[in-house]
């Protein structure tokens, strides 16, 4: 039987493992769990799973050069999400070793956090309900309606297939940019990075991380925005530049802005922007539903059954480079 490390802490481990893919994971595997309660890094993470042929690592834990040097008894590094932002994956190929990522269980729960934003940022809800709180009788204000509105979604995966489907609901106009995917809905128009930021009243951004999307969204591209536009973040805090975004939001070039996530830890909002009244921030919890969370974890699941079998697992990253996997059977592709 393999013998796993589960790197998660316990914290992480309520929000994004459970007790039931756990107990599944253990009908293939030995499992050893995390003894502490702070994230393992480098060798560290390496003397934790000294003897483990597999690490089932969360989006926290990161697979690093120095973790791939010091773990001669590692044949694979599982990541239970779909980022493998903070996974050296050349190291680990040198290595040997083999990465896997989860597939995105978490479309609906994302899109949910989503369309919440769109409303609020609308019609500014969270905005009197704060000023309620504080005992104040907040004014009425004009708001947008959404039937009225254009939405411009950048970046065309999942998660925005199934934004745009909602917001057509709505009755919203819906462009959509994307260099590298294809429109099929004819109600969905496809522009220009630059004509959908022009365009649009509230910007989504769900665009993938990769280097060329780092500050994908800097000064130039929110001066391309309407004046009083709104701007949504669900993506990746790299692909912002967040001085920037402070810098439209003073000018009032926007009027407001929403994040599930940042440039702080664990890819949180950073707690400069988070703070402001025009602002509304979630602490990367787009994701965090039982239903999303088990479907990553169940990922893992299948994928340590797939090696234990002496199968190559889904979503193998590597599998070329993975020389290890002969250790446990397994030939690499």
């Amino acid at each position: 039987m393999l013998r796993v490390f589960l790197a998660h802490t316990p914290e992480m481990f309520v929000g994004y493992y459970g007790d039931r893919a756990l107990a599944a994971l253990r009908q293939h595997a030995e499992v050893v769990r995390n003894p502490g309660t702070t994230v393992l890094t480098g060798a560290a993470l390496a003397e934790a799973a000294r003897g483990c042929q597999a690490i089932v690592a969360d989006r926290a834990t990161p697979g690093n050069a120095q973790t791939f040097a010091a773990a001669p008894d590692l044949v694979a590094f599982l990541r239970v999400a779909v980022d493998i932002s903070t996974i050296d994956v050349p190291a680990a190929s040198a290595a040997g070793v083999l990465v896997t990522r989860a597939t995105p269980g978490f479309v609906d729960s994302v899109t949910e956090v989503g369309i919440g934003f769109i409303v609020d940022l609308a019609r500014d809800l969270s905005g009197y309900i704060q000023a309620y709180r504080r005992g104040e009788e907040p004014q009425g204000r004009m708001g947008l309606q959404l039937s009225a509105a254009t939405l411009g979604i950048v970046g065309y995966g999942r998660i925005a297939r199934r934004l745009a489907e909602v917001a057509l609901a709505l009755g919203m106009r819906v462009l959509v940019s994307d260099p590298y995917a294809s429109v099929e809905d004819p109600r969905i128009a496809k522009r220009d990075f630059a004509d959908v930021l022009a365009e649009a009243d509230i910007v989504v951004c769900l665009a993938i991380s990769s280097p060329e999307t780092r500050d994908l969204f800097d000064a130039a591209a929110f001066a391309r925005m309407k004046r009083g536009a709104r701007f949504i973040n669900l993506s990746r805090g790299e692909l912002v530049d967040e001085r920037a975004l402070e810098a439209a939001l003073d000018s009032g070039q926007l009027s407001g802005a929403a994040m599930d996530v940042g440039r702080a830890a664990d890819q949180r909002p950073s707690a400069f922007l988070a703070r402001r009244p025009d602002v509304i921030a979630a602490p990367h919890i787009a994701g965090m539903t039982p239903e999303a969370m088990e479907h990553q974890a169940m990922d893992t699941v299948q994928q340590i059954a797939a090696l234990a079998r002496g199968e190559m697992p889904e979503n193998a990253v590597n599998a070329p480079a993975a020389h290890r996997l002969a250790r446990i059977g397994v030939r690499p592709d």
